[in-house]
């Protein structure tokens, strides 16, 4: 038998009938010779007669009051879609980007700024945008964390992959409200289907990707300032820098900021980024 949330439980024992008539209305049985616990409560019977009382009417059943819009919690957010392929437009009258909403992938080797330019990007717009990290999706992940440092193996690929499935559907949902974002990770030319068309298939083809490619000597500095799971060693950010060499000659824009800084980049990419929205690279 199920019971109301907060309704006292039945007892064990002789009390057990008139716990039961307490609570269906109806008169109980005397409590057995010998019974020692308390007396069950009856339920006093109203006396007969012209002067009875009529019984109590309970008020009308009012349904329960659906939540106002504007409730807190109750915030109707439109579903999120693939973003389509920007429409060509004229330049903006302002400089650079101005108020578009828009998707960004920053690509480019461990070492290059891709999280502090695309963050400084993101927080310089006067437009809403987010910036969505890989990595720090990557490392939400605590107890069982795949570190690709300990060896690349089916685990740390199924995390890598995890980690930018859910960087998509964040950036689509971000999108759907009306707020830009930009997304980096390092993408490997030789690896489309994994990379850049895992990334088209994530968020949609309207992903506008530009790569943050500087020179060898400047990576392998910035890479030695870094500290945790995310400094490589040298060799292996060596190889990185080389595998994303492919990225030339692929259509897609190619930032060397070897000799800027990082707001100095952050504005270059914001050019670019305005080019790309006039004519949409073929990627």
């Amino acid at each position: 038998m199920q019971h109301a949330v907060g309704a006292p439980l039945p007892p064990n024992g002789p009390g057990a009938a008139g716990w039961a008539a307490q609570h269906s209305g109806q008169p109980g049985p005397p409590p057995p010779q010998g019974w020692a616990g308390p007396v069950p409560h009856q339920t006093p019977v109203p006396p007969s007669g012209p002067h009875q009382a009529p019984p109590p009417q309970s008020g009308p059943h009012q349904a329960p009051v659906p939540p106002s819009p504007d409730t807190t919690g109750h915030v109707q957010l439109p579903p999120g879609g693939p973003v389509p392929l920007p429409i060509p437009t004229a330049p903006p009258a302002e400089s650079g980007t101005g108020s578009a909403t828009l998707a960004v992938l920053l690509i480019g080797p461990a070492g290059a700024g891709k999280t502090t330019v695309a963050r400084h990007w993101a927080s310089s717009r006067r437009v809403p945008t987010a910036h969505i990290s890989l990595d720090d999706v990557r490392e939400w992940v605590c107890s069982g964390f795949a570190d690709p440092q300990s060896g690349w193996n089916d685990q740390s690929e199924a995390q890598y992959r995890l980690a930018r499935r859910t960087c998509g559907f964040a950036a689509r949902n971000f999108l759907a409200n009306g707020i830009s974002c930009i997304l980096d990770d390092a993408v490997f030319p030789d690896r489309p289907v994994v990379g850049l068309g895992g990334w088209k298939r994530h968020v949609g083809p309207g992903l506008l990707p530009v790569v943050l490619l500087p020179g060898l000597e400047i990576v392998l500095e910035r890479n030695a300032e870094r500290t945790g799971n995310r400094r490589l060693s040298d060799e292996e950010v060596a190889s990185i820098h080389g595998r994303m060499a492919g990225w030339y000659g692929s259509g897609l824009p190619i930032i060397d900021n070897s000799k800027y800084d990082v707001e100095t980049t952050a504005r270059i990419l914001d050019d670019v980024l305005a080019r790309a929205l006039a004519s949409p690279p073929a990627w």
